[in-house]
């Protein structure tokens, strides 16, 4: 088994005095190369700090991350820039794609930023996994949401990174621009042999993974590999009673006891606009997970078995994480 990342001892406090919170505390963890891994847990348990600091996003307050065996902190800022530009690839819940840019302009513009030249061939396979081939002209307003996270994706991957990084990626997707997104991260594992970390608050992403590590508190409590949606759930009742785990649905902590009581005293918590959708809405894609694991891909291959809101908690927004990572490049 080859580790394509690790820490040790990972710590993340934020604030001082009576404003203090630990994010992070004492974590150890290894992401195995060419595995899915989903990162789970409510909001404020941690999962987004633990994903920013393993991305070399931010910094650990104590411990340390090693991309293979790269040490992320011994590394000056110019070296630091190239390990995230070449060796990680990362998918925005908002996209971050460029408007004024074509598809194509844009899944190509790590290349173009780093000097690189473009592998035509291995453009062409993700971009034909992908389905991208009739909207490689189109500009972001052109494309539906499903279709710009498919550029990002493409994106993420075209500098073949060691590790690809998503951060609730379909957060903002349909249900079946979800299950495509979904569908093509198992398939570039399967495939291509690309690791992949996401964080996800839903049973129903998780189920693609390989491994689903559940956080609380800052700190790792449990591991399932290869279960599905219904032991996800199983599990995230058990490991989070309190939180509200409406079918495979984001959980919902409150934010404080006076609002648990007030949610408690006004009725069952807000449903989201996704959740109100009828069950039958839409039909299972190519690229959902089915009863037995054995879906069909856009280009009538058939699929190997397959195993979304960002954290409240004091810690560094995705923007504002590459904010500073573009002030550093």
């Amino acid at each position: 088994m080859s580790i394509a990342a690790r820490a040790k001892g990972l710590t993340k406090i934020y604030g001082s005095g009576s404003a203090l919170v630990t994010a992070l505390d004492r974590v150890d963890f290894e992401i195995v190369k060419g595995e899915f891994t989903a990162i789970m847990g409510p909001s404020g348990s941690g999962k987004s700090t633990l994903m920013h600091l393993m991305a070399a996003l931010d910094t650990p307050t104590d411990g340390e991350v090693w991309i293979a065996d790269t040490a992320v902190s011994s590394l000056a800022d110019t070296p630091l820039t190239v390990l995230r530009r070449d060796r990680i690839g990362f998918i925005f819940q908002a996209f971050n794609l460029v408007p004024t840019l074509s598809a194509r302009e844009n899944i190509v513009l790590p290349l173009a930023i780093a000097g690189h030249k473009i592998d035509e061939a291995w453009f062409n396979q993700v971009v034909d996994v992908l389905g991208l081939g009739d909207r490689l002209t189109h500009k972001p307003s052109e494309l539906s949401g499903g279709q710009q996270q498919r550029v990002a994706c493409a994106r993420a991957l075209m500098n073949r990174p060691d590790i690809v990084f998503g951060d609730e990626p379909t957060g903002n997707l349909d249900s079946t621009s979800a299950a495509e997104v979904l569908g093509f991260l198992r398939r570039s594992v399967d495939e291509f042999g690309q690791t992949v970390v996401m964080v996800t608050h839903d049973a129903h992403a998780a189920s693609y993974a390989d491994r689903a590590v559940f956080l609380s508190d800052g700190r790792i409590v449990d591991e399932l590999r290869g279960a599905s949606q219904e032991e996800l759930l199983q599990a995230m009742a058990r490991i989070y009673p309190r939180h509200d785990k409406a079918h495979d649905e984001p959980f919902r902590a409150p934010a404080s006891e006076a609002d648990e009581a007030s949610a408690t005293s006004e009725g069952a918590p807000e449903v989201s606009a996704k959740a109100q959708e009828p069950a039958d809405q839409a039909e299972p894609t190519a690229f959902e997970p089915q009863a037995d694991r054995s879906a069909v891909y856009r280009d009538g291959g058939h699929a190997p078995s397959h195993r979304g809101e960002p954290d409240d908690e004091e810690e560094p927004t995705v923007e504002r994480s590459v904010a500073r990572r573009a002030a550093l490049d």
